[in-house]
Protein backbone atom coordinates (compact mmCIF):
# COMPACT_ATOMS: atom_id res chain seq x y z
CA UNK A 1 0.00 0.00 0.00
CA UNK A 2 3.34 2.55 0.99
CA UNK A 3 4.35 1.57 -2.84
CA UNK A 4 1.04 2.35 -4.31
CA UNK A 5 1.17 6.23 -2.38
CA UNK A 6 4.54 6.77 -3.31
CA UNK A 7 4.13 6.19 -6.64
CA UNK A 8 0.69 8.48 -6.97
CA UNK A 9 2.84 11.16 -5.24
CA UNK A 10 5.55 10.82 -7.89
CA UNK A 11 2.92 10.77 -10.43
CA UNK A 12 1.50 13.76 -9.11
CA UNK A 13 5.20 15.26 -9.16
CA UNK A 14 5.86 14.52 -12.79
CA UNK A 15 2.40 16.19 -14.22
CA UNK A 16 3.12 19.57 -12.39
CA UNK A 17 6.75 19.47 -13.82
CA UNK A 18 5.49 18.68 -17.06
CA UNK A 19 2.60 21.47 -16.79
CA UNK A 20 5.86 24.19 -15.98
CA UNK A 21 7.77 23.66 -19.19
CA UNK A 22 7.44 26.77 -20.45
CA UNK A 23 4.66 25.72 -23.62
CA UNK A 24 6.58 22.70 -25.22
CA UNK A 25 8.77 20.47 -28.64
CA UNK A 26 10.24 20.35 -31.79
CA UNK A 27 8.23 22.16 -34.38
CA UNK A 28 8.57 20.81 -37.92
CA UNK A 29 8.63 23.96 -40.15
CA UNK A 30 12.61 24.14 -40.86
CA UNK A 31 14.97 23.14 -43.66
CA UNK A 32 16.45 20.67 -40.59
CA UNK A 33 15.68 17.71 -39.70
CA UNK A 34 11.92 17.02 -39.27
CA UNK A 35 10.78 14.36 -36.80
CA UNK A 36 8.26 13.62 -35.02
CA UNK A 37 9.99 13.05 -31.71
CA UNK A 38 9.63 13.78 -28.58
CA UNK A 39 6.22 12.65 -27.98
CA UNK A 40 3.86 10.47 -30.32
CA UNK A 41 2.17 13.21 -32.26
CA UNK A 42 2.65 13.16 -36.04
CA UNK A 43 3.58 15.63 -38.35
CA UNK A 44 0.78 16.72 -41.23
CA UNK A 45 3.78 17.19 -43.19
CA UNK A 46 5.94 14.60 -45.45
CA UNK A 47 9.70 14.55 -44.76
CA UNK A 48 10.32 14.86 -48.59
CA UNK A 49 10.74 12.92 -51.49
CA UNK A 50 13.61 10.24 -51.28
CA UNK A 51 14.78 11.04 -48.14
CA UNK A 52 15.18 8.38 -45.33
CA UNK A 53 14.57 8.29 -41.82
CA UNK A 54 15.41 6.45 -38.31
CA UNK A 55 13.75 7.76 -35.12
CA UNK A 56 14.52 5.60 -32.12
CA UNK A 57 14.89 5.65 -28.71
CA UNK A 58 14.63 3.49 -24.89
CA UNK A 59 11.71 3.86 -22.85
CA UNK A 60 11.28 2.93 -18.93
CA UNK A 61 7.69 2.70 -17.43
CA UNK A 62 6.20 2.01 -14.14
CA UNK A 63 2.72 0.78 -13.93
CA UNK A 64 0.30 0.39 -10.51
CA UNK A 65 -3.15 -0.71 -11.12
CA UNK A 66 -5.27 0.58 -7.99
CA UNK A 67 -7.67 -2.18 -8.47
CA UNK A 68 -6.06 -5.67 -9.59
CA UNK A 69 -3.41 -4.53 -6.78
CA UNK A 70 -0.61 -5.70 -9.38
CA UNK A 71 3.34 -3.49 -10.41
CA UNK A 72 4.39 -3.46 -13.04
CA UNK A 73 8.32 -2.08 -14.38
CA UNK A 74 8.43 -1.88 -18.23
CA UNK A 75 11.67 -1.57 -20.62
CA UNK A 76 11.07 -0.90 -24.12
CA UNK A 77 12.28 0.52 -26.95
CA UNK A 78 10.65 2.69 -30.30
CA UNK A 79 11.61 2.49 -33.60
CA UNK A 80 9.90 4.60 -36.39
CA UNK A 81 10.89 4.34 -40.15
CA UNK A 82 9.95 7.34 -42.61
CA UNK A 83 10.61 7.38 -46.57
CA UNK A 84 9.14 10.22 -48.76
CA UNK A 85 8.00 8.26 -51.39
CA UNK A 86 7.31 9.21 -55.34
CA UNK A 87 6.68 13.13 -53.99
CA UNK A 88 6.78 15.30 -51.57
CA UNK A 89 3.47 15.07 -49.98
CA UNK A 90 3.74 10.88 -49.61
CA UNK A 91 5.55 9.36 -47.05
CA UNK A 92 5.76 5.77 -45.63
CA UNK A 93 5.87 4.98 -42.41
CA UNK A 94 6.65 1.92 -40.24
CA UNK A 95 6.28 2.46 -36.35
CA UNK A 96 7.00 -0.22 -33.84
CA UNK A 97 7.41 -0.88 -29.96
CA UNK A 98 8.83 -3.56 -28.70
CA UNK A 99 8.65 -4.02 -25.31
CA UNK A 100 8.90 -6.66 -21.93
CA UNK A 101 6.87 -6.31 -18.52
CA UNK A 102 7.37 -7.65 -15.56
CA UNK A 103 4.03 -7.77 -13.39
CA UNK A 104 3.78 -8.65 -9.74
CA UNK A 105 0.47 -9.58 -8.49
CA UNK A 106 0.77 -8.38 -4.85
CA UNK A 107 -2.08 -9.95 -3.85
CA UNK A 108 -0.97 -13.54 -4.75
CA UNK A 109 2.26 -13.14 -4.28
CA UNK A 110 3.18 -14.29 -7.97
CA UNK A 111 4.85 -12.54 -11.16
CA UNK A 112 4.37 -12.89 -14.63
CA UNK A 113 6.56 -11.60 -17.54
CA UNK A 114 5.11 -10.64 -21.25
CA UNK A 115 7.14 -9.84 -24.15
CA UNK A 116 6.30 -8.35 -27.55
CA UNK A 117 5.40 -6.08 -29.81
CA UNK A 118 3.05 -3.09 -28.01
CA UNK A 119 2.53 -1.46 -31.27
CA UNK A 120 3.87 -2.76 -35.02
CA UNK A 121 1.95 -0.64 -38.02
CA UNK A 122 3.14 0.35 -41.35
CA UNK A 123 0.77 3.17 -43.56
CA UNK A 124 1.26 6.36 -46.27
CA UNK A 125 0.65 9.40 -44.97
CA UNK A 126 -0.21 12.06 -47.90
CA UNK A 127 -0.46 15.83 -47.61
CA UNK A 128 -3.88 16.89 -48.83
CA UNK A 129 -3.54 20.55 -47.92
CA UNK A 130 -0.52 23.00 -47.41
CA UNK A 131 -1.86 26.04 -45.92
CA UNK A 132 1.73 28.04 -46.45
CA UNK A 133 2.19 26.48 -49.80
CA UNK A 134 1.30 30.01 -51.58
CA UNK A 135 2.01 32.36 -48.16
CA UNK A 136 4.81 35.39 -48.31
CA UNK A 137 6.80 36.85 -45.84
CA UNK A 138 4.74 40.65 -45.29
CA UNK A 139 7.75 43.18 -46.44
CA UNK A 140 6.13 46.05 -44.86
CA UNK A 141 5.11 44.04 -41.47
CA UNK A 142 7.14 43.04 -38.60
CA UNK A 143 3.71 42.42 -36.47
CA UNK A 144 2.09 40.50 -39.61
CA UNK A 145 4.59 37.84 -39.68
CA UNK A 146 5.80 37.13 -35.95
CA UNK A 147 2.40 38.25 -33.94
CA UNK A 148 -0.71 35.88 -33.18
CA UNK A 149 -3.14 36.01 -35.93
CA UNK A 150 -6.47 34.30 -36.67
CA UNK A 151 -5.69 32.83 -39.78
CA UNK A 152 -2.86 31.34 -38.13
CA UNK A 153 -4.96 28.80 -36.71
CA UNK A 154 -5.81 27.06 -40.55
CA UNK A 155 -3.97 24.10 -40.25
CA UNK A 156 -2.46 22.01 -43.03
CA UNK A 157 -3.94 18.73 -43.75
CA UNK A 158 -2.60 15.19 -44.07
CA UNK A 159 -4.56 11.31 -44.02
CA UNK A 160 -2.92 8.31 -43.48
CA UNK A 161 -4.44 4.48 -43.71
CA UNK A 162 -2.54 2.13 -42.65
CA UNK A 163 -2.38 -1.35 -40.66
CA UNK A 164 -1.45 -3.30 -37.27
CA UNK A 165 0.32 -6.15 -37.47
CA UNK A 166 0.54 -8.80 -35.26
CA UNK A 167 3.30 -11.73 -35.08
CA UNK A 168 1.69 -15.25 -33.13
CA UNK A 169 -0.38 -14.71 -30.12
CA UNK A 170 0.54 -11.60 -28.62
CA UNK A 171 -0.11 -10.82 -25.05
CA UNK A 172 -1.05 -7.46 -25.32
CA UNK A 173 -3.58 -7.76 -27.87
CA UNK A 174 -5.12 -11.57 -27.14
CA UNK A 175 -7.99 -12.71 -29.59
CA UNK A 176 -6.64 -9.92 -32.40
CA UNK A 177 -6.66 -10.14 -35.65
CA UNK A 178 -3.17 -10.44 -37.27
CA UNK A 179 -4.26 -7.19 -39.44
CA UNK A 180 -6.11 -4.26 -38.72
CA UNK A 181 -6.74 -1.16 -40.31
CA UNK A 182 -5.92 2.21 -38.66
CA UNK A 183 -6.79 5.91 -40.37
CA UNK A 184 -5.80 9.10 -38.75
CA UNK A 185 -6.00 12.58 -39.78
CA UNK A 186 -3.57 15.34 -38.92
CA UNK A 187 -3.25 18.93 -38.55
CA UNK A 188 -0.48 21.33 -38.20
CA UNK A 189 -0.85 25.17 -37.59
CA UNK A 190 1.97 27.82 -37.15
CA UNK A 191 0.58 30.01 -34.34
CA UNK A 192 3.12 31.95 -34.69
CA UNK A 193 6.85 31.35 -36.10
CA UNK A 194 8.56 29.54 -33.23
CA UNK A 195 4.78 27.59 -32.04
CA UNK A 196 3.52 25.01 -33.57
CA UNK A 197 0.63 23.30 -32.81
CA UNK A 198 -0.30 19.77 -33.93
CA UNK A 199 -3.45 17.65 -33.61
CA UNK A 200 -4.05 13.96 -34.61
CA UNK A 201 -7.16 12.07 -34.34
CA UNK A 202 -7.43 8.39 -34.80
CA UNK A 203 -9.51 5.26 -35.23
CA UNK A 204 -7.44 1.83 -34.63
CA UNK A 205 -7.56 -1.45 -34.70
CA UNK A 206 -10.69 -1.26 -36.82
CA UNK A 207 -12.75 -4.13 -37.18
CA UNK A 208 -11.23 -5.85 -33.58
CA UNK A 209 -13.40 -6.95 -30.66
CA UNK A 210 -11.86 -3.45 -28.94
CA UNK A 211 -11.47 -1.21 -31.55
CA UNK A 212 -10.07 2.51 -30.17
CA UNK A 213 -10.63 6.15 -30.85
CA UNK A 214 -7.68 8.49 -30.19
CA UNK A 215 -6.56 11.84 -30.21
CA UNK A 216 -3.10 13.70 -29.58
CA UNK A 217 -2.26 17.66 -29.09
CA UNK A 218 0.97 18.98 -29.06
CA UNK A 219 1.94 22.51 -28.91
CA UNK A 220 5.87 22.90 -29.14
CA UNK A 221 8.06 25.89 -28.89
CA UNK A 222 11.37 26.92 -30.56
CA UNK A 223 14.27 28.79 -28.71
CA UNK A 224 16.40 32.11 -29.89
CA UNK A 225 18.66 29.39 -30.21
CA UNK A 226 17.13 27.35 -32.73
CA UNK A 227 19.21 24.07 -31.73
CA UNK A 228 16.54 23.92 -28.14
CA UNK A 229 13.31 23.00 -27.84
CA UNK A 230 10.29 21.72 -25.76
CA UNK A 231 6.81 20.79 -26.28
CA UNK A 232 4.16 19.27 -24.02
CA UNK A 233 0.97 16.91 -25.98
CA UNK A 234 -1.64 15.42 -24.76
CA UNK A 235 -3.25 12.28 -25.90
CA UNK A 236 -6.59 10.28 -24.95
CA UNK A 237 -7.09 6.54 -25.98
CA UNK A 238 -10.80 5.39 -25.70
CA UNK A 239 -11.36 1.30 -25.99
CA UNK A 240 -13.16 -1.51 -24.11
CA UNK A 241 -9.69 -2.45 -23.53
CA UNK A 242 -8.13 0.59 -22.31
CA UNK A 243 -8.73 4.03 -21.80
CA UNK A 244 -6.77 6.73 -20.14
CA UNK A 245 -5.82 11.08 -20.58
CA UNK A 246 -1.63 11.08 -20.36
CA UNK A 247 0.20 14.15 -20.80
CA UNK A 248 4.42 14.51 -21.58
CA UNK A 249 6.30 17.23 -22.06
CA UNK A 250 10.47 17.05 -22.65
CA UNK A 251 13.24 18.72 -24.60
CA UNK A 252 15.02 18.09 -28.28
CA UNK A 253 18.87 19.21 -29.12
CA UNK A 254 19.95 19.54 -32.87
CA UNK A 255 23.65 18.40 -33.44
CA UNK A 256 23.41 18.86 -37.45
CA UNK A 257 21.10 19.45 -39.64
CA UNK A 258 20.56 15.21 -40.24
CA UNK A 259 21.08 14.40 -35.99
CA UNK A 260 18.70 15.19 -33.39
CA UNK A 261 18.67 13.74 -29.67
CA UNK A 262 15.56 14.58 -27.36
CA UNK A 263 14.36 13.55 -23.87
CA UNK A 264 10.77 13.64 -22.50
CA UNK A 265 8.55 12.08 -19.82
CA UNK A 266 4.84 12.00 -18.87
CA UNK A 267 2.16 10.60 -16.45
CA UNK A 268 -1.63 9.13 -16.33
CA UNK A 269 -4.49 10.85 -14.82
CA UNK A 270 -5.72 7.82 -13.10
CA UNK A 271 -5.12 4.41 -10.91
CA UNK A 272 -6.11 1.42 -13.48
CA UNK A 273 -3.39 1.75 -14.27
CA UNK A 274 -1.59 4.69 -13.07
CA UNK A 275 1.50 5.36 -15.10
CA UNK A 276 5.31 7.61 -15.09
CA UNK A 277 7.56 7.51 -17.78
CA UNK A 278 10.74 8.45 -19.72
CA UNK A 279 12.15 8.01 -22.63
CA UNK A 280 15.38 8.95 -24.67
CA UNK A 281 15.99 8.69 -27.82
CA UNK A 282 17.73 10.28 -31.29
CA UNK A 283 16.77 10.64 -35.00
CA UNK A 284 18.95 10.85 -38.05
CA UNK A 285 18.29 11.49 -41.48
CA UNK A 286 19.94 9.70 -44.89
CA UNK A 287 19.36 13.28 -47.10
CA UNK A 288 18.66 11.90 -51.24
CA UNK A 289 16.73 14.80 -51.39
CA UNK A 290 16.99 16.29 -54.88
CA UNK A 291 15.05 20.21 -55.11
CA UNK A 292 12.60 20.57 -58.52
CA UNK A 293 14.71 23.08 -60.95
CA UNK A 294 11.33 24.64 -61.62
CA UNK A 295 10.24 24.99 -57.85
CA UNK A 296 14.06 26.73 -56.80
CA UNK A 297 13.22 29.09 -59.95
CA UNK A 298 9.87 29.79 -58.58
CA UNK A 299 11.31 30.71 -54.72
CA UNK A 300 14.35 32.64 -56.00
CA UNK A 301 11.97 35.02 -58.07
CA UNK A 302 9.84 34.75 -55.18
CA UNK A 303 12.22 36.33 -53.24
CA UNK A 304 13.13 38.98 -55.65
CA UNK A 305 9.53 40.03 -55.23
CA UNK A 306 7.79 37.66 -57.42
CA UNK A 307 7.91 35.91 -61.08
CA UNK A 308 7.75 38.19 -63.68
CA UNK A 309 4.78 37.02 -65.95
CA UNK A 310 4.31 37.23 -70.11
CA UNK A 311 1.15 38.86 -69.42
CA UNK A 312 1.98 40.88 -66.87
CA UNK A 313 4.44 43.19 -68.85
CA UNK A 314 1.32 43.85 -71.54
CA UNK A 315 0.30 46.66 -72.07
CA UNK A 316 -3.25 48.11 -72.54
CA UNK A 317 -3.75 50.82 -75.31
CA UNK A 318 -5.68 53.79 -73.80
CA UNK A 319 -7.53 56.03 -76.31
CA UNK A 320 -7.59 59.78 -75.94
CA UNK A 321 -10.61 61.80 -76.23
CA UNK A 322 -11.37 65.13 -76.25
CA UNK A 323 -13.28 67.01 -74.07
CA UNK A 324 -15.84 68.37 -76.28
CA UNK A 325 -17.22 71.86 -75.57
CA UNK A 326 -14.42 72.75 -73.64
CA UNK A 327 -11.91 73.79 -76.78
CA UNK A 328 -9.03 72.06 -74.63
CA UNK A 329 -6.38 69.94 -76.39
CA UNK A 330 -6.89 65.72 -76.05
CA UNK A 331 -6.91 65.21 -72.72
CA UNK A 332 -6.43 60.95 -71.35
CA UNK A 333 -9.39 60.42 -69.63
CA UNK A 334 -7.97 56.93 -68.45
CA UNK A 335 -9.42 53.23 -69.47
CA UNK A 336 -13.23 52.73 -70.35
CA UNK A 337 -14.81 50.50 -68.24
CA UNK A 338 -14.61 47.69 -71.48
CA UNK A 339 -11.06 48.35 -71.11
CA UNK A 340 -10.54 47.79 -67.11
CA UNK A 341 -12.96 44.78 -67.86
CA UNK A 342 -10.15 43.14 -70.25
CA UNK A 343 -7.61 44.21 -67.88
CA UNK A 344 -8.81 42.49 -64.84
CA UNK A 345 -9.48 39.20 -67.41
CA UNK A 346 -5.76 39.44 -68.28
CA UNK A 347 -4.78 39.69 -64.89
CA UNK A 348 -6.77 36.90 -63.32
CA UNK A 349 -5.76 34.51 -66.55
CA UNK A 350 -1.91 35.42 -65.67
CA UNK A 351 -2.88 34.45 -61.90
CA UNK A 352 -4.11 31.09 -63.08
CA UNK A 353 -0.67 30.62 -64.69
Amino acid sequence: MGHYYELNNLRHITLILIMAIPFLGLSQYTDVINSNRPGLSVSAYAIGKNVLQLETGLFYEQQDHGLLNTQSNIWGTDISLRYGLLFEELELNWESTFQNQDITFAEFGTSDSRTDFYRNRIGLKYLIYDRYKKDTPNLYSWRANNLFQLKNLIPSVSIYAGANILFGDNPFYVGDPTISPRVMVATQSRITPRFVLISNISYDRIATDFPELGYLISLSHAFRNPKWSVFVENQGIQSDRYSDVLLRGGVAHLFSEDLQADINLGASFKNTPSRIFVSAGISYRFDFHQDDPKAIEDQNAQENGGPIRKNSMKKIKVKKKKNKGTGAEDIDLGPTKKQLRKLKKAQKKDSSN
